[in-house]
């Protein structure tokens, strides 16, 4: 099982959401929602895409490597 980030249900990865982002706080926002009601995604404000939540990616125990917002995982 990969070992997973310590702030995985609460921080995305810098470099799949910028901290300068303009909706970043919106995003984590919408994130926290979805991780608390146990649904698996939201609706990014920005482009109406779905994402996925962390806590849905955890329980999969593998990484996809398709680049995801909130990938629970250490990336070497």
């Amino acid at each position: 099982m990969p070992e997973l980030r310590d702030n995985h249900l609460t921080e995305p990865l810098v470099n799949r959401l910028a901290l300068n982002n303009p909706r970043r706080s919106e995003i984590l926002k919408r994130h926290a929602a979805a991780v608390s009601a146990a649904v698996p995604s939201y609706s990014d404000p920005l482009s109406g895409l779905t994402v996925m939540t962390a806590a849905f990616l955890a329980q999969r125990d593998y990484c996809c490597l398709s680049g995801c917002r909130h990938c629970p995982y250490v990336i070497n």
